[in-house]
């Protein structure tokens, strides 16, 4: 899928009460006389209850960064020197 379909499926569906679930959004795809590449795209999403556009978007195109596994890196050791050595500190 590619972003303008993705788009043009997430303006085909404006007007979806929301919260819905995947059967109502397609239902509603269908009553907008949605073309069929755009109902098969929408078949694709996960099967769940969608609270906003974006939500629905984010299901056909991943443009969020994935999260992480909740766990941050370590700091790494301080070296003790100025940021740039002894040009920072000199006169």
């Amino acid at each position: 899928m590619d972003i303008a379909r993705a788009a043009q499926l997430q303006v085909l569906l404006e007007g979806v009460p929301l919260p819905a679930e995947k059967t109502e959004l397609l239902e509603y795809a269908v009553r907008q006389r949605a073309e069929p590449q755009l109902i098969a795209d929408l078949r694709k999403v996960p099967d769940r209850k969608y609270g906003s556009l974006d939500e629905i978007g984010e299901a056909l195109l991943r443009v969020q960064p994935p999260h992480g596994n909740g766990v941050a890196p370590e700091p790494r050791e301080e070296s003790g020197a100025p940021p740039g050595g002894d040009a920072y500190t000199g006169s």
